[in-house]
């Protein structure tokens, strides 16, 4: 299965002289307009007091920001 997720995770090569403990696995966010291409016409768009709270007027261009460090800080 082919998910394109907008969360992505590399693996930096962590010397064995490093003085301090690696990081293993690093992630990143991507935006959602890199996989739309083109903004198509007729798009849904949030109610105007929605499309404040979440800083875009279409919900396939609104991308929230998910902590991947909450589950090992609670």
């Amino acid at each position: 299965m082919n998910e394109h997720t907008q969360r992505k995770y590399f693996y930096p090569y962590a010397s064995p002289f490093d003085p301090c403990p690696p990081i293993k696995v690093k992630s990143y966010e991507t935006p959602p307009n890199l996989y739309l291409g083109y903004q198509p016409y007729g798009l849904q768009q949030f109610k105007p007091q929605e499309a404040l709270y979440c800083g875009t007027l279409w919900p396939a261009l609104y991308s929230p920001y998910e902590n991947p460090y909450k589950s090992v800080r609670e």
